[in-house]
């Protein structure tokens, strides 16, 4: 499948079934792994996004994406730490903590860790203790949330 073809036919197809369905589509995406092509949907709503709500999309989407070339197809969600790509994304993040892995070292750094203050179209600010960071969005490689997984109650599995 090319990635004109991803964008422009298979996307859309996905988007129209989200909003259908009342889920927001958060990514569409085809990853080549040694076992073959997976082509893989986000989906996500406020409240989160259960097992049923991937089977149901999955099993409505799967007929009108067949004719694409992909080997596998995958229906999830992006998860806790939903990786910040649009600005509805960076609007929910203001005010929390932030990953930014760069592409390359800025101040000798690759990785900054910090809250998310502000951002536009061409940058984002990240507060660093007392130290505010202007890092261009193209920059990154990838900002995502980090997770508190403090108080979090685990589950022993091995009785």
């Amino acid at each position: 499948m090319a990635k004109a073809e991803l964008t422009q036919v298979v996307t859309p197809k996905c988007q129209k079934l989200a909003d259908q369905l009342n889920f927001e589509l958060v990514d569409v995406c085809l990853d080549k792994e040694s076992a073959g092509k997976y082509l893989r949907i986000y989906i996500d709503r406020p409240e989160g996004i259960s097992l049923d709500d991937c089977e149901r999309y999955h099993r409505a989407i799967q007929p009108q994406i067949e004719a694409y070339d992909y080997d596998f197809l995958e229906v999830s969600s992006p998860g806790v730490d939903r990786p910040l790509k649009k600005d509805r994304d960076f609007e929910r993040a203001i005010g929390s903590e932030v990953e930014v892995k760069l592409f390359k070292a800025m101040d000798g750094q690759k990785i900054i860790t910090g809250i998310l203050t502000d951002f536009d179209a061409a940058d984002m600010v990240i507060t660093v203790g007392e130290t505010e960071v202007r890092i261009p969005r193209k920059a990154a490689a990838i900002v995502r949330p980090v997770v508190d997984m403090e108080g979090v109650e685990t589950v022993d599995l091995s009785e």
